[in-house]
């Protein structure tokens, strides 16, 4: 799926925003790709406000989203893992529990709460796979990316309805 590129002259003032991004640790080599193409490509349209937590793995995802986003202090929160077959947990059943966390926190909190979390039909710790998902793991970061500005564009686009409409009444 081809998302669409946002120009930057297309959106509005963003070097307030702010953003927290989770990053699980389990092959950290691989999920860390995502995190350095997120931020390249959000910093193309002013924003440096990135607080990067880590977690230990996926699991740990939707609880430090809820807490981040209890705080007040983020305007779109990133979440970034890799959940693989061979753990002593199904691979299939983690990743629909931590998504499905996920978008309940983003529900609950009204934070959007993005995903960056994948889990692959089939993973070996070999190096085809290996370089397959680094590479991979760049391009989620630019698609992430792309999704926050878009998301930051429609909260803006929200929040000056709502001041119109109140400047009307």
């Amino acid at each position: 799926m081809n998302q669409p590129q946002i120009a930057p002259h297309m959106v509005g003032d963003f070097t307030q925003a702010r953003i927290a991004y989770i990053e699980a640790g389990w092959h950290n080599d691989i999920v860390s790709q995502a995190r350095v193409a997120f931020i390249d490509k959000v910093s193309e349209y002013g924003i440096t406000q990135i607080d990067v937590i880590d977690v230990p793995g996926s699991l740990e995802i939707p609880l430090q989203a809820k807490l981040l986003a209890k705080t007040g202090n983020y305007d779109v929160i990133i979440a970034c893992g890799l959940i693989v077959d061979g753990g002593i947990y199904r691979h299939d059943f983690v990743a629909s529990t931590v998504l499905d966390a996920m978008m309940q926190v983003s529900l609950d909190s009204e934070v959007p709460v993005l995903s960056v979390v994948l889990t692959p039909h089939h993973f070996h710790e070999h190096d085809e796979h290996l370089n397959y998902f680094k590479t991979h793991f760049l391009k989620k970061g630019v698609e992430a990316a792309n999704a926050c500005i878009k998301t930051l564009l429609n909260m803006q686009s929200h929040s000056l309805r709502n001041q119109d409409k109140a400047a009307q009444a």
